[in-house]
């Protein structure tokens, strides 16, 4: 079976190219074929060993969408409006293409909204009839208040296996975004702090081209800007503590068994954070009470991490196994 996959690939956010990474390490492993839609093919046929067309070439994506046999929308977060509509435009008119193909489509571990009323009505319209899973219960419950055919997964990256590295109990990792001055002088506050107390601390920025201006916030500091997935994932499970900013920042952290804590900027990294009974401040945060929580070596439970890993992992034979003789009707929205 080939399963297309739409998402924000190819662009070097190390977030997104996680989700890909354990999307197609498990439609692989249940014996099935990926087919990626990315910015970068050839960089992302080259890293992943998976066949890939562009993105944003109309015709390509038809002709992929007609080779397929299922779409896999997600993960991440990209049914919202708030940073673009053209983006919500973009994701909802490849489910619609699919559609129109005869083609299930599941709109896969996401995170929902923020989203306008038209956003709304556009989702509500294009996700008729569609099956829906999503990471996080808050986003879970505004998909079944829209109408949507909603049940809870998670985040794809939780399935992927931490790197053999010794754990150092004095790092720490601090994940900062460009775009919240406040928030990563919380962090660089903390950094300070944790340094006098003899913490080893390192700044970790994952997207290229666009987090250099965080960075500024921390002369003096280790720090490293890393969009591979791979070398993100070693440092957050060579880490004795991550306090982060970015949603992946926090959900690889569980994914390796790192104890983390979430400043959230956005629903979904509360969300993640209430999930997993982590810890986390909303934005600016206080930079003491971080510095507390790596002293007291605060916990999130373990137990949800697991559910969390097993609801994603169960969400992957849900949607792959079986039979695939059924077609999907064609949206007429």
């Amino acid at each position: 079976m080939v399963v297309a996959l739409s998402g924000y690939y190819g662009f070097h956010n190390a977030g997104d190219e996680a989700l890909l990474e354990a999307i197609v390490q498990e439609v692989k492993a249940r014996g099935h074929t990926p087919l990626v839609l990315s910015k970068n093919p050839a960089e992302t046929q080259q890293r992943y060993g998976v066949r890939a067309v562009k993105r944003a070439h109309p015709l390509e994506v038809w002709r992929a969408l007609g080779e397929a046999d299922l779409l896999l929308s997600g993960g991440g977060t990209l049914l919202q409006d708030k940073t673009s509509s053209a983006s919500l435009w973009y994701y909802l008119s490849v489910i619609r293409m699919a559609r129109t193909r005869g083609k299930p489509v599941h709109v896969f571990n996401q995170s929902l909204g923020p989203l306008s009323p038209r956003g709304e009505r556009a989702v509500q319209r294009a996700l008729k009839g569609v099956q829906v899973f999503m990471r996080d219960r808050d986003s879970l419950e505004y998909a079944r208040r829209l109408g949507l055919q909603a049940e809870l997964g998670a985040d794809c990256a939780m399935l992927l296996n931490p790197p053999p590295v010794e754990r150092e109990p004095k790092m720490v990792v601090l994940v900062p975004r460009a775009g919240f001055d406040a928030a990563n002088r919380t962090l660089a506050q903390a950094a300070e702090r944790l340094r006098e107390l003899g913490y080893e601390v390192v700044i970790l920025a994952m997207q290229p081209g666009h987090d250099e201006g965080a960075l500024e916030f921390f002369p003096g500091f280790t720090a490293e800007l890393a969009w591979d997935p791979r070398r993100v994932f070693y440092l957050l499970a060579q880490a004795g503590y991550v306090i982060s900013i970015r949603l992946h920042g926090v959900i690889l952290a569980a994914a390796a068994g790192t104890p983390f804590a979430g400043l959230s900027y956005d629903p979904k990294v509360a969300g993640f954070c209430r999930d997993a009974r982590a810890p986390f401040q909303e934005i600016p945060g206080e930079p003491e009470a971080f510095v507390r929580l790596v002293e007291q070596n605060v916990q999130p439970d373990w137990g949800a991490v697991q559910e969390m890993k097993a609801r994603a992992s169960a969400s992957f034979d849900r949607v792959l196994s079986g039979p695939r003789d059924r077609k999907v009707a064609s949206s007429r929205n």
